[in-house]
């Protein structure tokens, strides 16, 4: 088999499984770079050609990305070869790494840096509803109900729904977002030019925004949400309404921001 038509198979069996354009994006490349590295077919791919490839390229990288690596060499080979080269390949524990959080005034100063309207919108919401950013590039105009003030964000990581409540503060923005979008005929709440926005254009915008503030910390856009959360708990929020407002299956994922809280 050659490494397109492997490719291509993995890449079917990742959709048939539900799996996210995310996962199916770095499982694809992961195989597609250990197979460039190695100069082999798929099926002579064995452990120490992993080992190799993980030594020349991934040894100053962190443990999850070491990891979501071998994950993605297992799959395509137990699927479709029926054979696991990463058995022997032992995996690094995670690392437990406490999350930049902005401030209440960095939080501010930053949606007021953004250069657009429709940016600011978007970036509050993000702070506002604890969104992930691939949960707000795939909000689409339908899953707001304005009568109701609320909203869905559906299939999540976890491949689960879950409603939140539109913020009083951006109901008439969000709302004119809504109508703007119905009548140019787009599916999505945000969208560039005829397709809904990229999790790399929300980065963008983050980074430039944060720096237009002379904000100096490392700020992506899943800051926002490590923010949302440990806000909350210092206002006095329970941890397990917390943990319902992110879409955590565990409480313990939660309870990181216990850890970051200045209360």
């Amino acid at each position: 088999m050659n490494t397109p038509e492997f490719l291509r198979k993995l890449e079917t069996e990742l959709k048939i499984a539900k799996n996210s354009n995310y996962t199916i994006r770095n499982y694809v490349k992961a195989n597609q770079d250990l197979l460039e590295f190695s100069k082999k077919s798929p099926e002579n791919i064995d452990e120490n050609d992993v080992k190799l490839y993980l030594a020349d390229n991934l040894s100053d990288q962190s443990s999850s990305s070491i990891v979501v690596f071998l994950s993605a060499i297992r799959y395509a080979h137990t699927i479709i070869l029926k054979k696991d080269p990463t058995v022997g390949v032992k995996r690094p524990k995670r690392e437990k790494r406490i999350p930049t959080v902005l401030s209440k005034t960095e939080t501010k100063q930053l949606l007021e840096s953004t250069h657009t309207k429709k940016s600011k919108l978007m970036l509050s919401l993000l702070y506002a509803c604890g969104f992930r950013v691939s949960e707000l590039v795939n909000i689409k105009v339908q899953d707001l109900n304005f009568e109701e003030k609320i909203g869905y964000v559906r299939q999540a990581k976890g491949r689960k729904d879950r409603v939140f409540n539109i913020p009083s503060f951006l109901f008439d923005d969000l709302r004119e977002q809504t109508e703007k979008q119905k009548s140019i005929n787009q599916i999505y709440l945000f969208s560039g030019a005829n397709t809904k926005l990229s999790s790399r254009n929300i980065q963008k915008i983050v980074h430039r925004a944060a720096k237009k503030a002379g904000i100096k910390k490392e700020v992506h856009p899943h800051t926002l949400r490590h923010s949302f959360a440990t806000h909350l708990l210092e206002n006095g929020t329970d941890i397990r309404k917390i943990q319902e407002l992110l879409g955590h299956a565990d409480l313990s994922t939660t309870q990181i921001y216990t850890h970051i809280s200045t209360e």
